[in-house]
Parts: C-alpha cells; sequence; structure tokens
C-alpha cells in the first residue's frame, strides 16, 4: 500500500503490476461515479439517468479485463494503489460539488472523465513492456476516446429529440426555481429594504464609519434572516422549488450582497464622496435586479425597471427624509 499523500509516488516510478493495479482502481471510482450520476438523474432525468447506466456497465467491462490480466501476469493480490497515491495523477471532483451544477454540467463532467481516463492509459501503455499489457491499455485508451461516441449512441437510444428538450427544459426551470428566484428575492430584500436604514443613518449622522457600520449590520442580518426563513418556508418536496439548503444560501448570500454593495463606499471617509458613490451602486443594483428579472422571468425590461426603480426610489426617500428630520 502506498502511505499518504506527503510520500506519493511519481508515476513514472510505478511498476507494471502498480500500473495494472491503478487502472483497475481507477475503473471501480469511474463506475462508482457514472451509477451515482444516474442515480441522481433517475427521478427528473430517466432517459440521461440510462446513459449514464450504460457508461457504468462499460467501466465496469473493462475492469474485468484488467483483472483478468493481472490475475494473469501477478496473480490474484492486486496492490491497494489508488489515484490520491500517484503524484500529478488526475483527480475526480466530488459527486456532491457536481450535482450542484445541473445537468448540463454532468454531462460535461462525464466528458472529461474520458479525457483523462484515455491519457492515463496511453501514459501507461508507455510505460509498459509486456506485449499482452501494452496492447490492453492501448485498447483501453481507444475505447475511452471512443466513449464520446458510445455516449452518443446511448443518447440516441435513450434520448430522443423530444425528450433532450424536455430534459433541458426541466433543468432550466429546475435552476430557475432553485437558484435564480429565491437569488432574485434576496438581491432585491437586500438593495432595496437596507436603503433607508444606510442612508438614514448616512444623513443624520454624516458619519461614514457609523454608516458602514449599520450598513454591515443590517446586510449580514437581512441576508441571516432571509437565509433561513427561505430554507424554513419550503421543504422543495411537494413545489418542486428544490433544496431548501440550495435556495437558502442563494437568498442569504444575495441578501447581503445587495445590502452590502451600497454600504462598502461608506469606507470612504469624505461623507460625500462615499455618498455620491453609494448612490451609483444602488443605481447598478436596480438595474442589475431589473436585467435579471427580463433575462430569467421573461418580465418585460422597462416594466422591471420602473418596478425596481420606483420601489428604490420610494425607500431612499424614506430614509433620506427621516435621517435629515
Amino acid at each position: 500500500m502506498i502511505p499518504g499523500f506527503a510520500n506519493r509516488r511519481r508515476f513514472r516510478d510505478l511498476s507494471e503490476q502498480e500500473i495494472l493495479a491503478l487502472a483497475i482502481s481507477s475503473e471501480e471510482d469511474d463506475a462508482r461515479i457514472y451509477r451515482s450520476y444516474a442515480e441522481m438523474l433517475r427521478d427528473d432525468y430517466a432517459a440521461s439517468a440510462a446513459v449514464f447506466d450504460g457508461m457504468a456497465v462499460e467501466e465496469d467491462d473493462h475492469r474485468r479485463r484488467l483483472i483478468d490480466l493481472h490475475v494473469q501476469r501477478f496473480g490474484e493480490v492486486i496492490p491497494l494503489i489508488r489515484r490520491e497515491h500517484v503524484s500529478g495523477f488526475y483527480a475526480r471532483r466530488p459527486v456532491w460539488l457536481v450535482e450542484n451544477l445541473g445537468l448540463e454540467r454532468i454531462r460535461e463532467e462525464a466528458a472529461q472523465m474520458e479525457q483523462d481516463a484515455e491519457r492515463f492509459y496511453r501514459a501507461a501503455a508507455a510505460n509498459t513492456t509486456d506485449a499482452a499489457t501494452r496492447k490492453l491499455l492501448g485498447d483501453l485508451a481507444a475505447a475511452e476516446a471512443g466513449h464520446s461516441d458510445h455516449a452518443a449512441k446511448l443518447e440516441e437510444k435513450h434520448l430522443d429529440e423530444d425528450e433532450r428538450t424536455a430534459e433541458e427544459s426541466a433543468a432550466h426551470r429546475q435552476f430557475i426555481l432553485t437558484w435564480v428566484q429565491p437569488g432574485l428575492a434576496g438581491l432585491m430584500d437586500g438593495s432595496v429594504s437596507t436603503l433607508a436604514p444606510i442612508f438614514a443613518v448616512a444623513f443624520a449622522t454624516q458619519d461614514t464609519w457609523t454608516t458602514f457600520l449599520v450598513g454591515l449590520a443590517a446586510s449580514v442580518g437581512a441576508g441571516i434572516s432571509m437565509g433561513f426563513t427561505e430554507a424554513a418556508s419550503d421543504d422543495g418536496q411537494i413545489s418542486g422549488r428544490g433544496s431548501p439548503i440550495k435556495r437558502g444560501i442563494a437568498a442569504g448570500v444575495m441578501t447581503t450582497i445587495g445590502g452590502l454593495g451600497h454600504a462598502l463606499p461608506y469606507l470612504i471617509t469624505d461623507f460625500w464622496t462615499a455618498t455620491t458613490l453609494a448612490f451609483v451602486v444602488v443605481f447598478v443594483e436596480l438595474w442589475a435586479i431589473a436585467w435579471i428579472q427580463n433575462r430569467y422571468m421573461q418580465t418585460p425590461f422597462w416594466r422591471a425597471a420602473f418596478q425596481v426603480v420606483l420601489g428604490g426610489a420610494l425607500v431612499f426617500a424614506a430614509g433620506a427624509i427621516i435621517g435629515s428630520g
């Protein structure tokens, strides 16, 4: 067994038995990843899940061929060596990280996995002198290179044009419901609701540091409140809006960003310079909200702009009047 990260082996120093063992463990990992993708997609994207099931089956076949060769050449005891034991060897992203990035990103990750595997088999074949081993590794490199064609055939079998369109539409809708909608609500809340307290304190004290502290507190507090409210209000099971944790993160982070945008200028010590810059930031924030509404929610741009600018102007006026009084 190769010891921990501090003592990683260089690929060129591996024996042929270790190269075979590394190939076997890599194929096991890839098959497991493909099955994980299939399982997470099965409920919403059954056709794409079938594609990943087929790719996992092919990885299993690669593993069996490698094990047969290892038994023939070195016996039945396979050394335990994995990707993380080899310096500079390609790594796989955790499944939980990729699953949060959507259907198309999962497909791109699978394509990258095949390219990594192809490069490995070509390098492994170049480091082997046994003819049978070299032939098998070369064949597997060709198989990994052809996986895109195999995946295309699987997609033709399981994914017709209507199913692909339906899955892409469902993925886009899920992205809107899980990330865009709560994020937009948070950005609107953070950008608009913090205007009154920030500018009230600004005009009342004309102290930029105090204004910044109030803005920071209001932004962070609103972000925490919005995040917990979004996460607790709907578990997503009936509404189909997705993970409450993801929605809570989207709402909380965007709320905080929306408030901090016009609080940060008050780190500038000159009051009127800071306030002028804060006005500019507010303008950018409100137009960004209008753009997002138009881009993702199909709200006519000028109607969205009128709504957010009017709302922002009213809240700002309230804060300025209260602060001046």
